[in-house]
């Protein structure tokens, strides 16, 4: 038996001598590593997963104060901003705002106020941003005035909706921007154009409002509110700082906006 497994042994030996390749390296073949072909697709999603990510935390006032947005989300931004991501985030904002409306018992005395923020909240200056980089670039305020005198910024479809209905369930609407008193002209012109009537109230800031920061400016400007007796049932904002500081609404909805921060 044991030389029978010899002779086996070696007639498969034999065998595979006979079949190797001449051109074969001595040595043992070295490592090789192989990259799928979707390499790319899958950089592409790690980057994509990190700024959904920084969109998120920016969403849920969990970053430290920026200025631009992060440069490998360039391409994010701009995709989620220009895609149906943003439409569908600004319609649930504005849906979950029309609900709770609807379900506010009034006071019957026309003190019941919804304070809206105007730039990113009713009128959208997305044509402006994807001009200049969707954030990416820290922000000009020379250049920006140009565009806000040129008063051509559309209406946010979404939020004019909730404003009519808000308007026709008997609410005041009181418009709080921290716009400048000398764009109040075009800013008014601007609003009617996009579709905004009968607002009960526009806010603007003021030459001694400029040395304040967002916050501190809207706190102010709801107390004033507060003590002429209204209350502040709702508010909408696309910034942290329309909505925190004192003189609170009893809720408040933050609209969507990776694209710039205001403190």
């Amino acid at each position: 038996m044991s030389a029978l497994r010899i002779s086996l042994f070696l007639i498969l030996f034999s065998f595979a001598l006979a079949n190797e390749n001449p051109d074969a390296h001595a040595f043992p073949r070295p490592l090789v590593i192989e990259y799928p072909e979707n390499i790319e697709s899958r950089f592409d999603d790690e980057v994509r997963l990190k700024c959904a990510s920084w969109r998120f935390a920016g969403e849920a006032n969990n970053l430290n104060p920026w200025k631009t947005i992060p440069a490998e989300c360039a391409g994010y931004v701009k995709d989620y901003m220009t895609g149906k991501g943003y439409e569908s985030d600004l319609l649930r904002a504005s849906e979950e705002s029309g609900v709770y409306a609807k379900n506010l018992e009034l006071g019957g005395d026309g003190k019941d106020v919804w304070v809206f923020d105007v730039d990113e909240t009713l009128i959208s200056n997305l044509p402006y941003y994807c001009e200049h980089g969707f954030g990416l670039e820290v922000f000009n305020s020379v250049e920006f005035d140009k565009w806000v005198e040129k008063g051509a910024a559309p209406a946010i479809k979404s939020s004019l909706k909730l404003y009519h209905e808000i308007k026709r369930l008997g609410f005041k609407a009181f418009l709080l921007t921290g716009r400048s008193e000398r764009h109040r002209e075009v800013t008014v012109e601007n609003l009617k154009n996009a579709g905004f009537q009968d607002w009960d109230k526009l806010v603007l800031r003021q030459p001694e409002d400029h040395v304040k920061s967002a916050t501190t400016y809207k706190s102010e400007k709801r107390s004033q509110m507060v003590e002429e007796g209204f209350r502040i049932v709702g508010n909408s904002g696309d910034q942290w700082s329309d909505l925190l500081g004192s003189s609170l609404s009893q809720r408040s909805f933050k609209l969507p906006n990776p694209m710039y921060f205001i403190p």
